[in-house]
This record gives C-alpha cells, structure tokens and sequence, in this order.
C-alpha cells in the first residue's frame, strides 16, 4: 500500500517542479525580454500622470524611479513609492535631516520661514520665522544647525541657548554674496558656496551690489577664519564630500551649467575638474544640478531636471527620479538613513531607496 502510494505521489510531485521550473523561467525571459526592450525604448523625461494630493494606492514598481543604467538597479526598493509629504511651499530648499530629533528642516525662501516635517506623525509646523530667507542648512558633529541666510549675507549657526553665532559674514572686509548650501568636514571646517541668487532681486532676499566674486569658502568653526577655496565658478550651488572626504564636489548653475569636483588636501581643493554636464534624459536640453548628496558608495544624488540624477563615482549618469515639480535639493534621513527627501518648489516629496546617505545631513 505505502508503495502504491507513493508511487502515485512521484510524478505529481515532478509535475510540480517541472511547472515551477517552467513559469518561474517564463518570468525571468519576460522581465528580460521587458528589461530590454526598456533600453531601446527613449527615456521620457515626463512623470506618470497621478494625483499628487490624494493617496490612492500606484502599482508597484513606482514608474517614476527610473534605471539609466543596470547600476541602479540595486538602489531601487521595488515595492516602494514617492510620496509627496507637504505642499504649498514658494521654492522648497536647503533639506537637512536632525537624527536625534527625528524631524527634516528646510527653507522655504520667498515667504522667509524653515519648515519642519516630523517624523513621528508626518506632521508640518513653521520651524523658524523669520529666517533670514535661509537656503541651504546642515547639522554639524554637535547636533547644531547651520544655515545660509540670503537676506544677512552670511552662514549662522543655532545655540541650544537659542543664541545665534555668526559663522561667516565678510571676507577681506567685504560682504559675502548670498551664501547658498553649507557642509561640514570632521575637521571642524565648514564649507559653503556663495553665489549672487539672494541678491539679484527682492523675492528671495534683499536686492543688492556684489562686493566679491562668486566662490567657495571654509570657515574655521574654532577660529572664525574664512579662506577662499575657489572662484572658479559662474554660480556655485550645491556642495558635498565624497563619502572618505578626499573629494569636493560642487554643482555650478552658471554657465556652463556642470558639476565640478576637485581633491580635497587639508584646508584646501585642488585639481578642479568637470565632473558631469547633465541633460534632461531623453532630450538635448541641459539640466543644471542644484542641491547635491553622496551616498555611502560615492554617488551624487542631484536636484537637476526631470527631478533628481544620480550619476556613480566615475561621472555615468545612472538613474533618474521623475517629478512633477523641479527639485531644487535632497537629502538622505530617517532612523536608517535610506530615505530620500527632495525639496521640490512648491512640494516636499520623500522615496525610500536601498543606500544610505555618506554623512551626518
């Protein structure tokens, strides 16, 4: 009996194999046959249409993470979806994530104020206001917030007192520009892009004469002292670390329109070079990078049309987040630091990816 039965058990136990065997082969030839014909296919660089203010579910994988490239495969969280956090924003900048907080700070230029999204209950409040019509911001290795202010024409850092400290305001005793975007380096130097944006009108700060030329500066958080890094720009922007601090980059939104990187030796940058000239994908239209992020594997995450690029560590353009909006800057936050927050005009947005940002903000 026990061999009749299973001898009758044998083949329906292959049949099953050789079925699971024939459709899990079937899926892997169609994602291959999809995956190819993707890559003959041009990119658009248009999102898929959705409702952007309601939360009905998407069919995963979100169509708007898009792979350039078979690199950014491995980034992508396929049962994920962009999710717009906060609307009504005039022009979303400046992201920075507080970890002990748990909370992402950014700016929201034209109407002079911070926002604060938390994470707790994915609540919005006004953080600070007024805010010197602050851009960029940053954390630095002692949990202080470190702003860009457009309309005081200098970076600020916030006391736990409350107090304010003036971090850099002049240099050879002229004023600074409208300083932009601000990082930090474990050394204590704080290093900033200064541009003339928050000065070439009165909607994002106060209209204004230029004293110095546009440039990059460090300043000595211990010392106060400012040395200038380069002025070899049309506009600098956007600025980050590699993920070992051995190389700056910083996005140029002058013209050309590129981002640069250089060596990074001490207290100076050295050896500047074009590091990539972005396009909109799919078209021959340039797409400048604005706020720029490097994750643990050293790639650049920018702000640039069609909403964020990402190129890897040798310049390819890799893949490309579509947006509604133009995103002007990310950053990397949450408990794991594997979720990408982008300011975007009017709109925060916010993707979970499979990195995690190189550095503390």
């Amino acid at each position: 009996m026990n061999n009749s039965i299973e001898s009758r058990k044998l083949p329906i136990a292959l049949d099953r194999r050789s079925f699971l065997a024939v459709t899990l082969g079937g899926v892997a030839a169609a994602s291959s046959a999809l995956q190819a014909a993707a890559k003959q296919q041009p990119v658009s660089p248009a999102p898929t249409p959705r409702d952007w203010t309601r939360q009905d579910p998407i069919q995963y994988p979100d169509p708007d993470i898009v792979a350039l490239d078979d690199r950014f495969n491995r980034y992508i969280v396929r049962n994920t979806v962009i999710r717009r956090l906060h609307f009504g924003t005039l022009w979303a900048e400046g992201p920075a994530w507080n970890g002990v907080g748990r909370y992402l700070v950014w700016s929201d230029i034209p109407n002079n104020v911070q926002m604060r999204w938390i994470e707790d209950d994915a609540r919005v409040t006004t953080f600070r206001n007024p805010s010197g019509y602050s851009n960029g911001n940053t954390f630095d290795y002692e949990g202080r917030q470190l702003s860009c202010e457009h309309g005081g024409r200098r970076v600020v850092r916030y006391e736990p007192s409350g107090a304010v400290t003036v971090i850099a305001e002049r240099f050879q005793g002229k004023r600074l520009n409208s300083p932009n975007d601000v990082v930090v380096h474990p050394d204590g130097g704080i290093w900033f892009t200064d541009p003339i944006y928050g000065i070439r009108g009165n909607y994002e700060g106060f209209k204004a004469d230029s004293e110095l030329p546009v440039a990059v500066y460090r300043a000595d958080a211990m010392t106060g002292q400012i040395e200038k890094v380069s002025d070899e720009f049309g506009g600098p922007n956007g600025i980050c670390f590699s993920p070992d601090y051995k190389k700056l980059y910083v996005a140029d939104t002058g013209m050309p329109r590129e981002i640069k990187v250089f060596d990074v030796d001490g207290r100076a940058a050295r050896n500047g070079k074009r590091f990539v000239q972005l396009d909109i994908p799919g078209t021959a239209a340039p797409s400048g990078a604005d706020g720029i992020r490097c994750d643990v594997d050293g790639n650049i995450w920018a702000g640039a049309r069609p909403g964020v690029q990402v190129i890897a560590p040798n310049g390819d353009r890799i893949g490309m987040i579509r947006l509604p909006e133009t995103c002007a800057n990310v950053c990397f936050g949450g408990a794991k630091r594997n979720r990408l927050f982008m300011t975007a005009s009017q709109s925060l947005y916010s993707v979970y990816v499979e990195t995690t940002g190189a550095h503390i903000a």
